[in-house]
């Protein structure tokens, strides 16, 4: 049985607690051949604990030695390391989101269909159970109307890595954490199209000293990405979306939500429940599921690598995740421009 040799560039917490133990446990498909960082010493330290038995300093110089790789950088090195990697004629698995925006996402993209090589983002939503059913279950409701997402957290902006550094992320909250529920929702309303953005972002919360911050310490001085944002995005088919997003909210508790209203029916999907008409009453589903992260990050490697091996096809491609990269920067540049933008 053929094994997909995997290189590993970036060797920082992402890599290191979710990727690489995913794909060692998948051994009889996939070797973890080589690591790469910046920082060889942090190469290094990591290839031994998890005794990867190549190190580079230089990702160029692994291309010629995998088949795939598997991106864990900051946001601004994820379109040159791709496109480099395709262009090389290796597979590409890339943490979200896509790029720093649409058009460094459309290279991407292009590089990957011209050399017919795998690319897949790391939006390991879409593998949650109650994503999954709720994917199922989008005949029962219809033809959408209004769909509501909230990702939000209490107090949580990362105080490690690069996270609240625009130069290096291209944004903050929405680029880092929305953008999984926000690229959910979007592939359970596939067939509707976002054509119009309207957003507001904030940034007022993290820039504030001495916040209480369950994420560790940071400098709020340094701050320069979104801590808060809102947006109202219109579709083709005249439905729309109303999109929160937050790491750093005056609120209760977090909040992961997605609800849909449609014309035949209404999906809730953390937790899973539907609801219909029917029988002369309103009627309520209720599924029991578990939605573990690891998990879904665990069936998206599993489809990567089965992908790359011809098994099968992508759950997540990388057309969709570009349609994600044009509604961020849509929302970006509408708040920066006080005005609604059109997505061509």
């Amino acid at each position: 049985m053929a094994r997909l040799k995997m290189g590993m560039i970036g060797a920082g917490g992402i890599a290191v607690n979710r990727h690489i133990p995913i794909y060692q446990a998948m051994a009889e498909n996939v070797e973890v051949y080589a690591v790469q960082d910046i920082n060889i010493e942090r190469a290094e330290a990591v290839a031994e604990s998890h005794s990867i038995p190549h190190v580079y300093e230089d990702y160029s110089e692994m291309f010629e030695h995998v088949d795939a790789v598997t991106i864990c950088t900051p946001n601004k090195f994820h379109e040159v390391i791709s496109t480099e990697a395709l262009n090389r004629g290796v597979h590409v698995f890339c943490e979200k989101p896509m790029a720093m925006n649409a058009f460094e996402a459309e290279k991407m993209l292009q590089a990957s269909k011209e050399n017919n090589r795998v690319l897949m983002i790391g939006y390991h939503y879409r593998f949650m159970e109650s994503v999954l059913l709720s994917k199922q279950s989008m005949r029962e409701v219809g033809a959408p109307i209004v769909t509501r997402v909230s990702a939000m957290r209490q107090r949580k902006v990362p105080g490690w890595g690069v996270f609240i550094n625009k130069d290096l992320q291209g944004g903050g909250s929405l680029i880092d954490w929305g953008c999984h529920l926000l690229d959910s929702a979007l592939w359970l309303l596939e067939g509707s199209k976002p054509v119009e953005v309207s957003a507001e972002v904030y940034q007022r919360l993290s820039k504030q000293p001495n916040q209480i911050n369950d994420w560790g310490r940071y400098d709020h001085s340094s701050v320069n990405v979104d801590d808060h944002v809102s947006a109202y995005i219109r579709f083709d088919d005249q439905s729309t979306l109303l999109f929160e997003c937050s790491w750093a909210a005056n609120i209760k508790s977090d909040k992961n939500h997605i609800s849909i209203s449609g014309e035949s029916g209404g999906i809730n999907v953390f937790p899973y429940e539907l609801y219909q008409s029917k029988y002369g009453r309103m009627m309520e589903t209720t599924v029991e599921t578990k939605d573990q992260e690891h998990e879904a990050a665990y069936l998206q490697a599993e489809n990567f690598i089965g992908a790359c091996l011809g098994r099968e096809s992508l759950k997540s491609r990388p057309e969709d995740a570009l349609v994600v990269s044009k509604v961020i920067d849509a929302v970006y540049r509408s708040s920066e421009e006080k005005r609604s933008i059109s997505i061509i």
